[in-house]
């Protein structure tokens, strides 16, 4: 286990750099998954980490050599870079009649064609530029002739999305290619899962704080929201065989498995999540400079946002609910009122203010909201790192707020049904 990720070395750490305004450099920085590193585990979880490294350079080797092979019959040495463009999202609400139109056709034939041979997608594709040309990379997130990064990944929705938005024109029109495409597409989810039930960001897997197991931007409530999908019966993953949904429902399992065991005690009791964490210890660690080992507000509440659409929750699901929803209580951040000085937004303290707020940061000792800028400096206030930094995050949200009201009334009916 890395030094920095003790717990109790951990929290030193954290309150002496929260309180003081020092860099937040190298404390808790996640280690890479390797063969050296996993061979320090007992002999049966080396066997299951090194079967999975393998798969994974195994995957790596696919992809490099698709479009090695592309190049050599077109006579080039380098390829040419996939244009750029938005994160995907679904045009319309899955079951909609557009699904089997013309344009949706049209589009899967894009997405299809940048599905890397591993059976991943890659983020910030330029679909609309049209489908991928024979030589050209499967992302536009690297430079021809460099190491390959983000090529697939499961980063702002990428690869879930797709694979969805495929299942559904497989369920409006049968298209073969389709169907072809979304049962890659699940395999690549299979072989991306850690053997604790996590998935890193990227896999094949990237190094750096890309190996972390992602909650950052929901990245792993996606993940889990398409194999529920699966196991629950969902027409549009009809086309998967019997095989394939039962592996899918054991993935599920371990997933929900291993987002129990992340779950963060402070103190002795049950909290929240980070937005990353240690693929092996489970443990928070940080990611880039601006996103330190912290409790998150957001991608806590959309785990617990998800967890309460299980159907009959067994009874360590029920008791993370709870402790979740009690420390989003204990969170909420009062006596502030959002306001725009000179275009900028800043947060102003006003006792009588009726706005609740959840930071999207929060120290792991103190459960103090945190704000940590691109200068790689934590503040203890959003207007002090704001006057000094881009804000590229909501550091403040409201979000989990319909988490406590909404979504938890609809779950105690039910639990009281069940």
């Amino acid at each position: 286990m890395n030094k920095f990720c003790n717990p109790m070395i951990l929290t030193m750490w954290m309150i002496v750099i929260a309180s003081l305004g020092f860099c937040f450099d190298q404390a808790c920085l996640a280690e890479e998954v390797t063969q050296t590193r996993v061979s320090e585990l007992s002999p049966p979880e080396v066997i299951n980490w090194s079967t999975y490294l393998n798969r994974s350079e195994e995957f790596a080797i696919l992809n490099t050599d698709g479009l090695k092979q592309e190049l050599k019959n077109l006579h080039v040495y380098v390829a040419t870079k996939a244009p750029d463009g938005g994160d995907f999202k679904l045009p319309e609400k899955r079951g909609d009649k557009w699904f089997a139109s013309a344009e949706a056709g049209a589009l899967a034939d894009v997405i299809i064609s940048y599905q890397s041979p591993s059976g991943g997608w890659s983020k910030h594709t330029g679909y609309s530029k049209g489908q991928r040309k024979v030589g050209m990379q499967y992302s536009s997130q690297y430079e021809p002739g460099k190491k390959p990064h983000y090529l697939a990944t499961f980063d702002n929705r990428s690869t879930t999305e797709q694979i969805i938005f495929l299942s559904e024109v497989w369920q409006a029109t049968k298209r073969e290619d389709c169907k072809q495409a979304v049962i890659k597409g699940v395999k690549f989810i299979l072989a991306a899962q850690y053997p604790n039930g996590g998935w890193p960001q990227v896999y094949p897997l990237e190094g750096s704080y890309h190996d972390n197991i992602t909650l950052n931007d929901d990245a792993m409530v996606h993940i889990l929201e398409v194999l529920k999908m699966i196991q629950e019966g969902e027409p549009s993953f009809e086309l998967l065989e019997q095989v394939d949904r039962q592996s899918a429902k054991h993935a599920f399992e371990r997933g929900i498995d291993c987002v129990i065991k992340m779950q963060y005690k402070q103190q002795g009791r049950l909290t929240a999540w980070c937005a990353q964490h240690d693929p092996v210890t489970l443990l928070p660690v940080r990611a880039r400079d601006f996103e330190p080992a912290s409790l998150s507000g957001a991608e806590s509440a959309s785990m617990l946002k998800f967890l309460m659409t299980i159907k009959k929750p067994a009874p360590e699901i029920i008791s993370c609910i709870e402790a979740g929803l009690t420390w989003l209580e204990k969170s909420k951040v009062i006596g502030l009122s959002k306001s725009q000085i000179n275009n900028k937004t800043v947060f102003i303290s006003k006792p009588d203010s009726a706005e609740i707020y959840w930071a999207r940061f929060y120290d792991l000792a103190s459960n103090k909201p945190i704000f940590p800028g691109r200068d790689n400096i934590i503040y203890d206030n959003f207007n002090a790192m704001a006057a000094k930094n881009k804000v590229g995050y909501d550091y403040y949200s409201t979000s989990p707020g319909s988490v406590l009201s909404n979504y938890q009334k609809k779950w105690r009916v039910l639990l009281e049904k069940n």
